[in-house]
C-alpha cells in the first residue's frame, strides 16, 4: 500500500495518476475529498482530513508500504519553520514509530550552499528533512528548483498586460523543472523497495534560464509580446501579504527567492540521472499556452 499526501495538488495528483495507472495499491490524504477526480476515488482509498492530524495520519500509515509526504505550506502560519517542521509533527511521530515502510518527500535545492541558512522556505524545508532522517525511516527527500509550473499562477498578466513579474532579476540564469517530471521521479521511487537510508535526489530541468529568457520563449511560444517586471522586495511582500499571507510567510517567500538569486540552487551538477526531459519550451506548448487560451 502506498499513501499520498496532497492527492490533488500539482505534484500529488500526478503521482496518483502514475501509481494507479502502474496497477499498484493507493490511499490517499485528502482534505478535501469532493476535490478528488471520480476514477481516483473509485480507484483508491481514501482517508478524509488533514495530514497534519495524528489520528488521520495514523489511519493513512496503517500497513503502509511507502508514504509520498509533501507539505502545502500554510501561507499564513506563523513562520515557514511551523508551516513545515510543525505541520509535520505527527507524520514524524508516525515514522519514528515505524508506521511508514518508506517515505518520498519533496524538499528543494540548496543543502550545503552558503545561502541555505537564509532561504525562507527551503531553510525551513530542509529542517523538516532533518526531522524526518532523525527518526531512522528509509527517506529520498526530492530536491528540485523553483517549479515551471508556478508561471501558471501569472496567466492572466500574461495573457491581459504581456507582464511576467517576480523579484528575481532579469538576466540570472537559474534551474527549473516541471511538476510532471518530480512526479515521475516520486511515483519510481514510491514503487522501489530495494533502497534504504537517507539521500537527497536532485531533479532537474534541462536548462538554466534567466526570467528575460523564460518571458522570451512565453512570447515566442504564444505569439504575443511578453517582457518580464521585476518587482521590488517591498513591492512583493506587500502583494504576498493582500494576497492572504502572513508577514512572515511573505518574508519567507523573498527570502527564498534572494536566496536563489544568491546562488542557492547551484550546488548540485546537472547529470542524466538528475535531469528531468521537459524543457521550458515544451512545457510552455502542452501547459502554458492552453491555459492561456482558456
Amino acid at each position: 500500500m502506498i499513501v499520498v499526501t496532497a492527492p490533488t495538488g500539482g505534484i500529488g495528483s500526478r503521482v496518483v495518476r502514475r501509481l494507479l495507472d502502474d496497477g499498484a495499491r493507493v490511499r490517499v490524504v485528502a482534505r478535501d475529498p469532493a476535490r478528488l477526480t471520480p476514477d481516483v476515488v473509485a480507484r483508491a482509498e481514501v482517508v478524509a482530513g488533514s495530514h497534519a492530524d495524528p489520528a488521520v495520519v495514523e489511519a493513512a500509515c496503517d500497513g503502509a508500504d511507502a508514504v509520498f509526504w509533501l507539505v502545502p505550506a500554510d501561507p499564513r502560519a506563523a513562520s515557514p519553520d511551523e508551516a513545515y517542521g510543525g505541520f509535520a509533527r505527527a507524520a514524524i511521530a508516525a515514522f519514528a514509530a515505524g508506521r511508514a515502510g518508506r517515505v518520498v518527500g519533496i524538499s528543494g535545492l540548496g543543502r550545503g550552499t552558503a545561502v541555505a541558512g537564509r532561504a525562507g522556505y527551503i531553510t525551513a524545508t530542509l529542517a523538516m528533512d532533518d526531522l524526518i532522517a532523525a527518526t531512522g525511516v528509509p527517506y529520498r527527500a526530492l530536491t528540485p528548483p523553483s517549479f515551471m509550473d508556478n508561471t501558471l499562477r501569472q496567466v492572466v498578466p500574461i495573457t491581459t498586460q504581456g507582464v511576467l513579474s517576480g523579484p528575481y532579476p532579469p538576466d540570472v540564469p537559474l534551474p527549473l523543472v516541471a511538476t510532471g517530471d518530480i512526479a515521475a521521479v516520486a511515483a519510481r521511487l514510491l514503487q522501489d523497495d530495494t533502497w534504504r537510508g537517507y539521500e537527497e535526489a536532485p531533479v532537474l530541468g534541462p536548462e538554466d534560464l534567466s526570467y528575460d529568457a523564460q518571458a522570451a520563449i512565453i512570447a515566442d511560444v504564444l505569439g504575443r509580446p511578453v517582457a518580464y517586471r521585476q518587482v521590488s522586495p517591498e513591492d512583493f511582500i506587500a502583494a504576498r501579504m493582500s494576497g492572504g499571507h502572513s508577514a512572515a510567510m511573505a518574508r519567507g517567500l523573498l527570502d527564498m527567492a534572494l536566496a536563489k538569486a544568491d546562488g542557492l540552487d547551484a550546488g548540485v551538477v546537472r547529470t542524466p540521472a538528475t535531469t528531468g526531459p521537459t524543457t521550458f519550451r515544451q512545457w510552455c506548448l502542452e501547459v502554458l499556452k492552453p491555459a492561456a487560451s482558456a
